[in-house]
């Protein structure tokens, strides 16, 4: 499988562990790594790592030389960012790369650049043309594996957004990601929005108005869904193959307590195969060495098993 691995910000870590990650499958028949980022930034990289040669690479040209400084916060490396994933998209519809893993960025560097960012997951829905409230975010780690309905925006932004409707797609995305990665349907548990999914109405009636409706239309569809459940319970059982999270953190805490480096982060709801890692740019260590590639290795076996 071919994939490309894109540089992230070019200021953090991302070009020592996208190289370092490249270098170990190698040998590999199976996944072939390429990746995508700016040459100068990629060789400068290698040189710092000690490496007569680097992985093979497109260079994308997306970085003004003048905004290269590792371990510096710049917008010009923001904007770069995003230039890699667009070139790396460009490769998946040409034909030459059959999935995408992108390394970390900086969101506020994107920013800065004037660019409206919040995370990968709506900037690959933008680039497949995938309406933003359709693209999910499924952190994977340890055999635990958590869809977000609603993602980076405020709590109350997030119940605002929360309906039946953006439910049942998130888990028809889940349903949709297994297919492609060979596995067969999921069990699906769904997290309430409030403590102990509102304890009927005792808690506020959100689950009332959103989560109940949802499960119930999903399980008329044939899902193997249940719910809705408190976090702390579903998680506490660990009966069902995915768990739909209603907000960021309750997905993200339990995944980072256990995987606090090493968890995946797939794009799910879009038509190209996606992930990242789920930890920062590491802007305090960028270019001394010192990065760990473990996060991208695990997520590139991840998509291994995508068309």
């Amino acid at each position: 499988m071919r994939i490309a691995i894109t540089l992230g910000d070019p200021n953090g870590i991302g070009p020592e562990v996208a190289i370092k990650a490249a270098l170990q499958f190698g040998g590999a028949a199976r996944i072939k790594p390429l990746l995508v980022g700016d040459g100068f930034v990629i060789e400068d990289t290698a040189r710092r790592l000690g490496l007569d040669a680097t992985p093979p690479f497109i260079d994308a040209e997306a970085l003004d030389p003048a905004g290269y400084a590792p371990g510096a916060l710049d917008p010009r490396a923001g904007r770069a960012t995003v230039g890699y994933v667009e070139a790396a998209m460009r490769l998946v519809r040409e034909g030459k790369a059959d999935a995408i893993v992108g390394c970390p960025h900086s969101e506020t560097a994107v920013n800065r650049a004037g660019i409206a960012f919040s995370g990968y997951p709506g900037l690959v829905a933008d680039l497949t043309g995938t309406p933003r409230e359709r693209a999910f975010m499924m952190l994977a780690a340890k055999g635990l594996r958590i869809v977000h309905a609603t993602l980076h925006e405020s709590v109350g932004a997030a119940l605002a957004r929360l309906s039946p409707e953006l439910v049942m797609a998130a888990a028809e995305a889940i349903v949709a990601a297994a297919q492609r990665l060979g596995e067969a349907p999921p069990t699906i548990g769904v997290f309430g929005i409030n403590p102990h999914a509102g304890e009927d109405g005792l808690f506020g009636n959100d689950d009332e108005r959103v989560t109940k409706p949802a499960v119930a239309a999903l399980r008329r569809r044939g899902f193997a869904v249940d719910g809705p459940i408190g976090g702390d319970v579903l998680l506490s059982q660990r009966r069902h193959d995915v768990f739909l999270a209603m907000f960021h953190d309750q997905g993200h805490i339990p995944i980072k307590l256990i995987s606090p480096l090493r968890a995946s982060a797939m794009t799910i709801g879009v038509p190209v195969a996606f992930a990242s890692v789920a930890h920062g740019c590491a802007f305090d260590i960028a270019g001394k060495g010192l990065a760990d590639p473990t996060g991208v290795i695990e997520t590139v076996e991840l998509l291994a098993g995508a068309a």
